[in-house]
């Protein structure tokens, strides 16, 4: 079935408000959930409303957080989520960011006590009508192996970064730090189609394509698959680092799982999920205006490079600047056992789909 973004967003922003949300912060966390949705990475949209509904159901998500800053430099700070949705924490803490920035050339937030906040692009991207480049990263529930391992240790941990350019489309990187993000093997499931090789193992370390398998025991592989997985492992760990340690959040085996018939663990080491984000004014390094110029003829020169046959040469950003454009169009289509959650989740709170 296809929705318009217009009618999911009105359904969506009432579910918020449903659980206690003000009508701001309902209004940003249904931004920032239905941005996935637009740009192509179902996984982290709607589909995953009726999760964060359970998290809030078994009190692990603060509907009205006091989002602050509890430790600040002039270029740094860390940010403390209440507990309150990502959604909602990540733009906040992106904004502080932003303003350091603002004054100090660069801004630096690191994020505890926070939840799931959505695809990392959406924050890095704020960045950009400040004439400044965004970064966002998160970790995440630990449904990855570091490499030649069996143990779950890390998240899927994505890095974004979102540069701005002049005539032509900005430059957005938005990508997990494992060879797939963990929705879109959830959205196999839905599908009842096997994954791809190299995506998964099994419990015992051999390569699998069953998508049910991370409920056997198996476990996600880091970027660069079965022969250059380091790599993944090396990036996945940065980002815990700079999200978790560096914040006072849970890192490692100890963040809070996503759903909520788990529990998150006993031992916690800090609290809650972690983020990171940055920001820089380009003008602290060069004009804008010549940077941005500069940045016209990166893009353009990439974009015009020789492609195999059957291909086109992409920036990062592309594809998923023509889907939102298709889907603002056409409308946002969901498989039918999202509508059916969605119902679900409408029934419960009266509010029609």
């Amino acid at each position: 079935m296809t929705f318009s973004y217009n009618h999911l967003f009105t359904f969506t922003e009432a579910i918020f408000r449903s659980i206690g949300c003000p009508e701001a912060d309902a209004v940003q966390a249904t931004e920032a959930l239905l941005a996935a949705d637009l740009r192509g990475i179902d996984s982290h949209g709607v589909a995953r409303l009726i999760g964060y509904v359970r998290l809030w159901e078994a009190g692990r998500i603060n509907p009205t957080p006091r989002v602050g800053v509890v430790y600040e430099t002039p270029s740094t700070a860390v940010v403390d989520g209440d507990g309150g949705l990502g959604l909602v924490v990540a733009p906040k803490a992106m904004q502080v960011a932003t303003e350091k920035a603002r004054l100090a050339g660069t801004g630096w937030v690191s994020v505890k006590n926070s939840n799931h906040f959505g695809i990392a692009g959406y924050h890095a991207m704020k960045a950009l009508a400040h004439d400044m480049i965004g970064i966002a990263m998160t970790n995440a529930s630990p449904l990855v192996a570091p490499t030649h391992s069996l143990d779950r240790l890390l998240g899927t941990n994505p890095i974004a970064v979102a540069i701005p350019a002049g005539e032509q489309p900005d430059f957005v990187a938005d990508f997990a730090t494992t060879t797939a993000a963990n929705g879109k093997l959830e959205m196999l499931q839905r599908k009842q189609q096997p994954a791809p090789a190299g995506w998964i193992q099994d419990a015992q370390g051999h390569s699998s394509t069953n998508p049910n398998e991370l409920k056997d025991g198996g476990a996600l592989l880091p970027l660069g698959g079965e022969t250059g997985s380091h790599k993944g492992y090396c990036l996945g760990s940065v980002v815990d680092i700079f999200s978790a340690v560096l914040s006072g959040a849970n890192y490692g085996p100890w963040v809070p799982p996503f759903v909520a018939f788990l529990q998150p663990p006993a031992d916690s080491v800090g609290q809650g999920i972690g983020h990171f984000f940055g920001a820089m004014r380009v003008d602290a390094f060069r004009p804008a205006a010549e940077f941005k110029a500069h940045m016209d003829n990166w893009i353009s020169t990439f974009r015009q490079a020789r492609a195999v046959d059957g291909q086109q040469v992409l920036i990062p950003g592309d594809p998923e600047r023509e889907m939102a454009a298709e889907r603002l169009l056409g409308g946002i289509p969901l498989l039918e056992i999202v509508v059916q959650d969605l119902e679900t989740v409408g029934r419960k709170f009266g509010v029609q789909l």
